[in-house]
């Protein structure tokens, strides 16, 4: 068990708020950053990663895009457009779900 910077795990200040929001609790990243078990902290309250798993884009569903503050999984594609440069959406990328809750 490790305690995260939690910059590494939720990139960005509105991920961390709408984590401590109860908004998040789920992030969808290209690589792990995390394992189960570990720790992170935003203004002292203590998040624990309940799950690590590997998927695809393809697997997301709406779900997956609410439990990451947004309101459907088209509103996630267009998210994750405008944040990386480049970026296409393909069903076949590999991404690492990464599940936490307030402990």
């Amino acid at each position: 068990m490790t305690e995260l910077d939690p910059g590494d795990l939720l990139p960005s200040d509105r991920m961390r708020t709408q984590a401590l929001e109860g908004e998040i609790s789920q992030i969808h990243r290209g690589h792990q950053y995390a394992e189960e078990g570990d720790t992170f902290a935003i203004d002292g309250t203590i998040f624990e990663v309940t799950d690590v798993r590997e998927r695809t884009l393809g697997d997301l569903t709406d779900e997956d895009a609410r439990a990451e503050g947004m309101g459907d999984l088209e509103a996630y594609e267009r998210l994750l457009e405008r944040a990386h440069e480049n970026f296409e959406w393909n069903d076949e990328s590999e991404v690492v779900r990464h599940r936490f809750e307030r402990r």
